[in-house]
């Protein structure tokens, strides 16, 4: 459910993919020095979206080092350190610790089981500075899981719950800006569950899974319903961003929601029509 939010590659200056990519590089090394080498390997696009956008919001005090690593490992290239890059870290782990989990209690995966108990362990100091936080997000996991157990039909109900994940973490405190970025995260997470349902809803049919769209998949106008829910989705979104008093990568974040979110998309329907 993750790795959807990302850039346009095509239409970003090489100034601004280097900003980007040390944002990337910055939640991976934070990863990595705060929970280990397994800590990095719950890297998504997502969360250094989340990171950009909440460092262009409030602008806190960061640091630009260089670091080489194994994805990059003949050339030392830079990374962002701050105290927002380092929340969004402990974020990232703790969605994909109770991730794992609810794949357990679905799907009896004893890799994904085991991926989670590591997690648990790994990032048991930093979830006890969140519990709050923590308690609402497995809160809205588990009504997910109960929904799809029950073969849940209605998309917005169930949405809404991702939705309410993705606001609680794009609103790190209480002030001026917390509605308009919980509204932003809401949105944000309705628009990650569907477009991860839509990739998903072939093989889930495949594997006897649970999705949404199974029903809707193969009709004539499937594709384009996705796209007006999705866009409806975005919108808002995007709304909510411009209302926001962000100045430093401002098009960086624009690219991500005007044009970037839109590549898997793209890459999906295109894909299922050489099939037809």
């Amino acid at each position: 459910m993750f790795g959807y939010i990302t850039i346009n590659k095509a239409e970003m200056k090489f100034k601004e993919f280097d900003v980007y990519h040390a944002y990337y590089c910055g939640v991976c090394q934070s990863l990595l020095r705060r929970f280990g080498v397994l800590g990095q390997v719950t890297l998504s696009y997502d969360m250094t979206f989340a990171a950009l956008l909440l460092s262009g919001l409030y602008e806190p005090d960061m640091a630009v080092k260089k670091c080489v690593c194994i994805a990059h490992p003949f050339e030392r290239h830079e990374y962002i350190c701050s105290p927002v890059v380092d929340y969004i870290a402990d974020m990232n782990v703790m969605l994909s610790l109770y991730k794992c989990e609810d794949d357990w209690n679905d799907d009896k995966n004893a890799l994904k089981a085991c991926f989670g108990s590591i997690l648990r362990r790994l990032s048991r100091k930093k979830r006890r500075l969140y519990r709050e936080k923590e308690n609402r997000i497995k809160d809205n996991l588990c009504k997910i899981s109960s929904l799809e157990k029950a073969e849940c039909r209605d998309v917005d109900l169930i949405s809404g719950l991702f939705g309410n994940i993705m606001a609680d973490i794009l609103v790190r405190s209480k002030d001026e800006w917390s509605d308009i970025m919980g509204k932003l995260g809401f949105y944000l997470g309705k628009f990650i569950y569907i477009l991860d349902a839509y990739d998903d809803v072939e093989r889930d049919i495949k594997k006897k899974k649970y999705n949404p769209f199974k029903e809707k998949f193969g009709s004539p106008d499937f594709d384009e319903e996705i796209r007006v829910v999705l866009t409806m989705m975005m919108s808002e979104c995007c709304k909510n961003f411009e209302m926001l008093p962000i100045i430093e990568n401002a098009e960086i974040l624009r690219n991500i929601l005007y044009s970037g979110v839109w590549g898997r998309f793209e890459e999906i329907r295109a894909k299922r029509e050489k099939k037809v």
